[in-house]
């Protein structure tokens, strides 16, 4: 949480297994429901900061699971969006796996609707 809200992608992303696999089980019609690898993952949030000025996760909740090599997080991220300069909030559920230290799986359960008007696509580039 603290390298996305720094801003260091690269570095998030050097948490992640070369085959780790990032899911979005609530994805709309269009956008990507399943990233297979780090460089999908890297191509991904390339650009995230661009679009969403992460704040701060003022809620952070880590529950256990049977599994040790998995947590399941509930987690509240506040911001604003760079375009259009309004506030974000956005509550997930992350069910994340690790294997060797890196993720291996990260599902994210977010709610598509609050991202889905113009402007608010972080998986395209402003400077494109």
């Amino acid at each position: 949480m603290r390298l996305l809200l720094d801003k260091d992608i690269p570095a998030w992303l050097d948490l992640w297994a070369e085959d780790g696999v990032m899911e979005f089980p609530f994805a709309p019609s269009g956008r990507p429901g399943r990233l297979e690898g780090r460089a999908a993952v890297a191509a991904y949030m390339r650009d995230y900061p661009d679009h969403i000025d992460l704040h701060d996760f003022p809620e952070v909740r880590i529950h256990e699971t049977t599994d040790p090599g998995t947590i399941v997080v509930e987690m509240r991220g506040v911001g604003r969006w760079v375009k259009r300069g309004g506030p974000f909030d956005m509550t997930y559920i992350a069910v994340v796996s690790v294997r060797d230290g890196r993720f291996s799986s990260y599902r994210d359960y977010w709610n598509p609707l609050a991202v889905d008007e113009p402007g608010t696509d972080f998986t395209r580039s402003s400077t494109r």
